[in-house]
């Protein structure tokens, strides 16, 4: 029950009245019938009340707090003191509309309202009888409803026996609650014992009963006074039994600390007569350790470390909060694979397959790893070498790591970097804590029981910090091939060597590595596939793989490489083969979905048939073609690849003022101010009177405005789009660029070259501007890949405009 918060309020209203000390009776069966008699009004004020119901016949104090609720309450008790009372389904709701109130509700007469001296307003309010919401009529400053009569209960019952019965099992029921719980006043036994009216005492206990207010709102909801008193009585049973219970805890937990007593002076007698027999559990587990550590093969160091700390345990009470602590720390330094290592495989050829065999391209990487189990073979000691792998998503940096493992016969281990920011997490916590343990690093090299595995770090650079300190730091010292021979973890407090660790990093952004870490490792750039080589993995990997993961056979599906090479080029744009995969395995499960279903399918996947299994193909910037002045086709790097960009310039009247769109970056802005500074600077190279670039307003915009561009690397494309707009010159047809310029007229190299002949072959062109520097990063390049693309090599802007512009003139006003 409710605690019967409010029968101090039926019996004697002395406590909020203090001015008048007025007694409110309770409801007789009289009064009731006379409530049913009155008429609904046809409108009422909507009184919303929150984690309350108000019942027939209930008197309620309640607090008003919202703007809305005192103005109505003020204003209706001055008027007839009507109102209508409605519970909310969401106490939460400071601002309920109509859909946040429960439809049936009570109307209500304020009997008395109080202003309290912590100035907080009071209204003592009485419900009469029943009504429903029909039609909102007004909102503002507070709702006014149309409302209807809501059923009416039958008063007189007295020849209904079971009836009788059910409201005999009530009383007796909510007297015992009310005894049950010490909190409750005496007095509410005799205000259920006085109420003569069942309607009226089903509505007291219901109002003041320990529930929900969904399961009142169902009460009120009731019409049937007999359905009413049932289900009153089931959830008073339900009270009284949890009441039951909740006194049986208490006395039970009271007995449990007897207990607990005992069982402590049990305990200290069955430890004295295990010593006496010398079968201690702690004595057992030094032993244990004892045994292990003599199978170790660590240092003379560590030997002293342990030994003082197993005496340390041997003189510890295990009762202490300490002891469980000491224990942890004697299991992790014997349980770490000191001086513990697998035997390498020297066996190039095999290792060389085996990189082959699950990695198409790559050959930089592989090269580095063979590279370093050659000099293993020779030197046989050799300080593993801390490697970066860095591109774009989906590549294989992660998996590569896998197969090194497997081609060196290493344990393999990986630890994902993403999100880490606390510094514990690599070092370890410091013992002084419950629940201390090493960094993720030691205990990784404890669970595979090797000291030199391949050790996986990925996604370095998406490490962060904050104030439990900088994981990229502590880092530091992991990834120096000079100090991480004498790691030390802040739990175990004794250097751990690392030097034999093979760490291998993955990361997509090395501009957002620490400067200081990216030093510590060798960077090898992994770049995305050509079509061509996403063909061949597809071929070689991906579709047996599917295969093999749907329970299919080779012969239920099979998919070609033209398939293959349309299903690249319309449904992925990525450097990687993640969207690839995704998008075989779609026609994998359609094959196994017909198989499964019965159904007749072509096993040989057609080009036609993509469209109905993976949808309408992506569409991709092409290259359109040079019959617009000012327009310039860019190549750019993303984190996903390259693509090609366009920059567009216009120019109208007004006072040479520049204006940039396209949500460009700082660095990109810089570089149209520099290409218009050098045009200026340069007008007689464009033929143009330098008058007409302080009467022009120029504009440039770079399209898809929803990415965020920026970077050097479209310095000479707005150059050349600035000159075409001011001498009104094509632009060479099929032709992009790429490449940062300077104020004194030069053209510097830019990064991502790769990525961006790719999407240039992608979209259609076939010449391309770069800077001379840029060409020992083409030269890198499978000459295959490169079918088809003139390239122009530079290191002046004015070799640029001379190379892009056409002779040829577009007429325009």
């Amino acid at each position: 029950m409710q605690d019967f918060q409010q029968e101090d309020i039926f019996l004697n209203l002395t406590d909020e009245l203090n001015e008048s000390s007025e007694l409110i009776p309770l409801l007789s069966s009289e009064d009731e019938e006379q409530f049913n008699k009155e008429k609904t009004p046809k409108q009422l004020p909507i009184l919303p009340l929150k984690n309350m119901v108000l019942f027939p016949g209930v008197v309620l104090p309640i607090t008003v707090g919202r703007d809305k609720s005192i103005e109505l309450i003020q204003k209706a008790y001055k008027g007839d003191k009507t109102v209508g009372v409605v519970a909310q389904k969401n106490a939460k709701i400071e601002e309920p509309k109509v859909i946040d109130l429960y439809s049936i509700g009570t109307v209500a007469r304020i009997l008395k309202l109080l202003k309290m001296p912590d100035g907080s307003t009071t209204v003592i309010i009485q419900g009469k009888k029943r009504f429903e919401l029909s039609t909102i009529t007004q909102e503002e400053p507070y709702l006014i409803a149309e409302v209807k009569a809501y059923g009416q209960d039958t008063v007189k019952a007295d020849s209904d026996k079971e009836f009788e019965a059910l409201i005999s099992s009530i009383k007796d029921l909510a007297n015992n609650i009310i005894k049950l719980s010490p909190q409750l006043p005496s007095e509410a036994v005799l205000a259920i014992k006085n109420i003569e009216s069942p309607g009226f005492l089903i509505n007291f206990i219901a109002s003041n009963m320990r529930a929900e207010i969904q399961e009142k709102q169902e009460l009120l909801e009731l019409t049937e006074i007999k359905k009413r008193a049932t289900l009153l009585l089931e959830k008073l049973t339900k009270n009284l039994q949890l009441l039951e219970l909740k006194n049986d805890i208490q006395e039970k937990v009271k007995t449990d600390i007897d207990q607990q007593q005992r069982e402590f002076f049990l305990n200290q007698q069955m430890k004295t007569i295990q010593e006496e027999l010398g079968g201690s559990p702690t004595d057992q587990e030094v032993k244990a350790f004892e045994k292990k550590s003599k199978q170790k093969k660590w240092g003379k160091e560590v030997q002293k470390v342990f030994d003082k700390e197993l005496n340390k345990l041997k003189r510890m009470n295990p009762a202490s909060s300490e002891f469980s602590v000491q224990i942890n720390y004697i299991e992790n330094l014997v349980e770490l694979p000191w001086n513990e290592y697998t035997k390498d495989n020297f066996d190039l050829k095999k290792a060389q397959n085996i990189l082959d065999a699950d990695h198409s391209g790559l050959e930089k990487v592989k090269d580095r790893i063979i590279e370093h189990l050659a000099v293993l073979k020779l030197k046989k000691d050799m300080k593993a070498p801390i490697i970066c792998l860095h591109g774009p998503p989906g590549v294989g940096k992660t998996s590569l790591g896998k197969s090194i493992a497997q081609a060196l016969n290493r344990k393999y281990i990986r630890m994902s970097l993403g999100g880490l920011r606390d510094e514990a997490e690599i070092r370890g916590h410091r013992r002084t804590y419950i629940g201390a343990m090493p960094g993720r690093i030691l205990q990784n090299i404890k669970k595979v029981k090797s000291s030199n595995p391949v050790f996986i770090l990925d996604e370095v650079d998406k490490v962060s910090a904050d104030y439990h300190g900088d994981p990229s730091s502590a880092l530091l010292e992991v990834l120096d091939p000079e100090q991480n021979n004498t790691f030390h973890d802040n739990f175990i407090e004794v250097d751990y060597d690392l030097s034999k660790v093979m760490f291998i990093a993955t990361a997509n952004n090395i501009s957002k590595i620490q400067p200081a870490l990216r030093d510590r490792m060798e960077m090898i750039h992994v770049s995305g596939y050509t079509v061509e080589e996403k063909v061949n993995i597809a071929q070689k990997h991906l579709i047996p793989k599917l295969i093999k993961e749907h329970g299919l056979k080779k012969t239920d599906i099979q998919i070609d490489k033209a398939v293959t090479e349309k299903l690249i080029e319309g449904y992925t744009m990525e450097s990687g083969v993640r969207t690839l995969e995704k998008k075989l395995a779609k026609l994998v499960r359609n094959a196994a979905k017909n198989i499964a279903l019965e159904k007749k399918y072509s096993k040989k996947v057609k080009k036609d048939a993509l469209v109905d299994i993976l949808g309408k193909s992506i569409s991709k910037d092409k290259y359109k073609n040079n019959q617009h002045v000012g327009v310039v086709t860019g190549l750019a790097w993303t984190s996903v690849g390259g693509d090609i960009l366009f920059i567009e310039s216009s120019i109208n009247k007004g006072k040479g003022k520049l204006n940039l769109t396209g949500n460009l970056g700082n660095v990109m802005k810089e570089s149209a101010q520099l290409a218009l500074q050098f045009l200026k600077s340069n007008h007689k190279l464009i033929g143009i009177s330098p008058e007409v670039f302080d009467q022009h307003d120029l504009h440039i915009h770079v399209p898809q405005g929803a990415v965020k561009k920026d970077g050097p690397s479209a310095g000479i494309t707005m150059l050349t789009s600035i000159a075409s707009i001011f001498t009104n010159r094509k632009v060479k047809s099929h032709l992009a660029m790429s490449g940062e310029i300077t104020l004194r007229g030069e053209v510097l190299p830019v990064g991502g070259i790769k990525e961006k002949i790719l999407a240039a072959k992608r979209a259609g062109i076939k010449e391309i501007i770069l800077c001379k520097e840029n060409q020992k990063d083409i030269d890198e390049i499978n000459t295959k890949y490169l079918k088809g693309l003139k390239f122009y090599y530079v290191t002046k802007m004015t070799e640029v405009l001379r190379i892009a512009l056409l002779k040829e003139k577009v007429k325009r006003k």
